[in-house]
Order: structure tokens, then C-alpha cells, then sequence
């Protein structure tokens, strides 16, 4: 795909979300997850990240730790600190996704599934076999 091209305007979009939404607004935070997730597709690891955390702080401050927006932008955290070589802050971070998705949604729900994944590829990345 255009990654340049959707950068362009995912900033665009984001610029004026944050304008007439404002920035904490859910359409807004998932647009700074959108751009976030987008530079991290691009390697742009230090761009991403300041962008993934702002959109994580504001949903955990205003729709709370386990509404499923938020989960999903830990788990996003996580896999940039995974690529980032921070394993131990990846690792927290699955964990703490898969903890509130198997309250939350259940053991068997699609994205409980995606987070025991998340954090077994970690682990097994990690050399932890055990778990």
C-alpha cells in the first residue's frame, strides 16, 4: 500500500478531529491509534510511540481500563515496545490486555485469543517456554 499517502491523510484526518472533536473524543483517540499504528507499520517506531501512549492515557482516563478500545490500544503499546526491544514493558503490557480481555470478554472471545497469542510469540521470543 501508499504508506506516504496514508500518513498524509491520517494527519489530515487527525488535525481536524482534534479541532472540531476534540482530543479526547473516542473518534479522535482512534485516530491518533490509526496514525500511531501506521508509523510503527513504517518503522517509525520513536514517531509512533508518543502518539500510541497519548491515545492509550486519554481512553484509560475516559472510558476506563478495560472498555475494549482500550485494551486494544495496550495491546498496540505493547507490540510497538516488542519491535522496540522492550521486551519486559511488552510483556506487562500483554499481560495486563489478556487479564482484562478474559474478564471482560471472556477465554474464547476472538481478541482474548489474539492476546494469548500476542503474548506467547513474546514469551517465545523471550526464550520463556514456561510461560
Amino acid at each position: 500500500g501508499d504508506l506516504d499517502g496514508a500518513e498524509a491523510l491520517y494527519r489530515e484526518a487527525l488535525e481536524a478531529m482534534r479541532e472540531t472533536l476534540g482530543d479526547r473524543h473516542p473518534r479522535t483517540l482512534s485516530s491518533i491509534n490509526n496514525l500511531g499504528n501506521l508509523l510503527n507499520a513504517k518503522g517509525d517506531l520513536d514517531g509512533a510511540e508518543p502518539l500510541l501512549r497519548e491515545a492509550l492515557a486519554a481512553q484509560r482516563e475516559t472510558l476506563g481500563d478495560t472498555h475494549p478500545d482500550t485494551l486494544t490500544s495496550i495491546s498496540n503499546l505493547g507490540t510497538l515496545l516488542q519491535a522496540k526491544g522492550d521486551l519486559d514493558g511488552a510483556e506487562a503490557l500483554y499481560r495486563e490486555a489478556l487479564e482484562a480481555m478474559r474478564e471482560t470478554l471472556g477465554d474464547r472471545h476472538p481478541r482474548t485469543l489474539s492476546s494469548i497469542n500476542n503474548l506467547g510469540n513474546l514469551l517465545n521470543a523471550k526464550g520463556d517456554l514456561d510461560g
